[in-house]
């Protein structure tokens, strides 16, 4: 279902939220289905929620990770920022670095 609305409607960033553990294993499954489909260089993934950590966010290969919607604001700009000088860092706390793994 989230493929599908990233095709119809070719958003720049993806968010994602889980309110329990047992729908943190979705985020992953989203992210490896935009994969599968060769989405995933479209849209910038967000992930947070309160079972969610910046570890998790890396694990799933999410571009950033945030603790409450103000954070969340901050990472959103920043990771447009970053798209925008074609790739260039933009350290922000709960931003994570994809070219670590």
């Amino acid at each position: 279902m989230f493929i599908d609305k990233i095709l119809e409607f070719n958003p720049d960033i993806l968010g994602l939220s889980a309110l329990l553990t047992t729908t943190m294993t979705e985020m992953r499954d989203v992210i490896s289905g935009l994969e599968a489909r060769q989405l995933r260089h479209r849209v910038k993934v967000m992930v947070g929620g309160a079972p969610v950590s910046p570890e998790f966010a890396h694990d799933i290969g999410a571009d950033g990770y945030a603790h409450n919607a103000v954070e969340a604001v901050k990472l959103a700009r920043a990771l447009l920022a970053r798209t925008a000088e074609a790739g260039a860092p933009v350290p922000v706390a709960g931003a994570v670095s994809r070219t670590a793994r």
